[in-house]
């Protein structure tokens, strides 16, 4: 392919400058091979013992990714009609990207930043960790991009995230000592992404690595201001420059002598420098490029803060209030196993948040987003609608997505094989029958999940031998 001329020689002068002249026919000779594709398998829906025949049943090999547990290498095909990929079994994600995600080793219960997330691949990862546990917050500044995000960590299944359209600057008064855990895939120049992406050459010539770097910069000096002592910083970019990479993080240490650089000579399949900063380049590993650097920030990490605290949403006594939150209980009483359901109505007496007819469940105070721009409170479970036969609850698609098949009764569960024509109908928002067994067996007249095997995909509703399709429209299979 042709590459930017200046790009070319800034490249062959880096390789000469580092002793490593062999490499620079290589690396210019990577840009004429196939960009390399790949899948992780969402480890909140797929035991990792199912990896391998979930791969067989996709006609795939099992060629993994080493720096990433649950990422795969595939061909380029097309996975986005599968129904495996509609249930949020698995995201589609360059090989490379998955490295960053991976080194900030998120644990449950944690507080956590994506601070440039869309459209979602390390968000996502990070909420598998989390497993509903803690908080993630995930930000976004391009709005459009930012609805790319909603529906990617809506179909992970993600529970207790907040997604923000925000520019990092605006987010420090707010969120100071805040984050166990930040996460940086900075705006960058690209040069890893020039053969996947036919239009990121000429992007390159009309802006520029120079145009990245004072933002990269600011950036970082926001997620200082917002990581807890103690905490832990990754920063990445999908680009080769050193003015990008390296040279951005001597200047950060050089500004904050309280971080370390935290190694990972574990990690195999990756290039390390002395100082412990990981790259992927295209003709040494099976990826694009990718540049990755795990920080850590000095001091004791503080164990609580108010801003933290559950319970903060303060039950009303409001009637509406009252009565919304009563009709959601019942919903999911209705839906969920009783041992599942107890835990769960725990949840609704702390976390519960009603916004006009729309319900949501949040971990913190709903307060804290003041004047923020939010594109998602929290779990979005549904809304609470006045009908001529009273009030209803209304299920979401995140709702149906967020479930695992242990966590429902036997009657609102109806699992439908990948072989079954009926699974792509109702993606196609079709009205599906059913059969005497499933009728017998699902609950006349109540909402239930359907599902690919076991994983769940959305809700309908049993009318008789009928099911009528609640999937939304926005989502169908086209």
């Amino acid at each position: 392919m042709k590459l930017p001329q200046a790009f070319e020689n800034r490249m062959n002068q880096y390789f000469e400058e580092k002793g490593r002249t062999e490499e620079a026919p290589l690396f210019r000779a990577s840009y004429d091979e196939a960009p390399y594709h790949g899948i992780r398998w969402n480890r909140l829906k797929v035991l990792p013992e199912s990896y391998v025949s979930h791969m067989q049943a996709l006609g795939l090999s099992s060629d993994d990714v080493t720096w990433c547990p649950g990422g795969y290498y595939t061909p380029d095909i097309s996975l986005g009609k599968d129904p495996y990929y509609h249930a949020g079994a698995y995201y589609i994600q360059e090989p490379s990207a998955m490295l960053p995600a991976s080194v900030l080793g998120t644990l449950p219960g944690e507080f956590v930043l994506d601070m440039c997330a869309a459209p979602g691949g390390k968000a996502t990862r990070i909420a598998e960790d989390l497993k509903g546990e803690g908080l993630l917050i995930a930000n976004e500044i391009n709005t459009e991009r930012s609805r790319a995000l909603l529906r990617n960590l809506e179909r992970c299944g993600a529970g207790n995230v907040v997604i923000l359209n925000e520019d990092p600057k605006n987010m420090v008064r707010t969120f100071r000592s805040f984050f166990d855990r930040i996460i940086i895939d900075a705006p960058c120049s690209g040069e890893g992404m020039f053969r996947r992406d036919p239009f990121a050459p000429k992007s390159w010539e009309r802006f520029g690595p120079d145009s990245c770097v004072p933002i990269q910069k600011s950036i970082l000096g926001a997620a200082d201001e917002m990581l807890v002592p103690g905490g832990t910083l990754v920063y990445s970019t999908c680009t080769f420059g050193e003015a990008e990479n390296e040279e951005q993080i001597r200047a950060f240490l050089l500004e904050h002598p309280d971080y370390e650089i935290v190694p990972h000579p574990e990690l195999s399949d990756i290039s390390h420098d002395k100082d412990g900063m990981m790259r992927i380049w295209p003709h040494k590993s099976k990826g694009e490029g990718h540049f990755c650097v795990h920080l850590r920030k000095g001091g004791e990490m503080r164990v609580e803060d108010d801003l933290r605290k559950t319970g903060k949403n303060a039950m009303s006594k409001n009637f509406t209030f009252v009565k919304a939150r009563e009709c959601f209980e019942a919903f999911m009483e209705e839906l969920l196993v009783p041992e599942v359901f107890a835990s769960y109505q725990a949840r609704i007496r702390t976390d519960f948040v009603l916004h006009k007819d729309k319900v949501h469940l949040l971990p913190v105070s709903e307060d804290l987003f003041k004047g923020l721009k939010v594109v998602k409170m929290g779990d979005f479970p549904g809304e609470v609608k006045e009908t001529a036969k009273g009030r209803t609850f209304l299920p979401s698609q995140a709702l149906a997505l967020e479930l695992r098949k242990e966590q429902i009764r036997d009657s609102r569960f109806l699992s439908l094989s990948r072989e079954d024509e009926r699974l792509l109908r109702y993606l196609r928002c079709e009205t599906i029958m059913l059969t005497d067994e499933e009728t017998g067996k699902l609950e006349s007249g109540g909402n239930i999940v359907v599902a690919c095997e076991d994983l769940p995909l959305g809700f309908a509703k049993v009318s008789g031998s009928v099911l009528k399709n609640m999937y939304p429209k926005a989502w169908r299979l086209v």
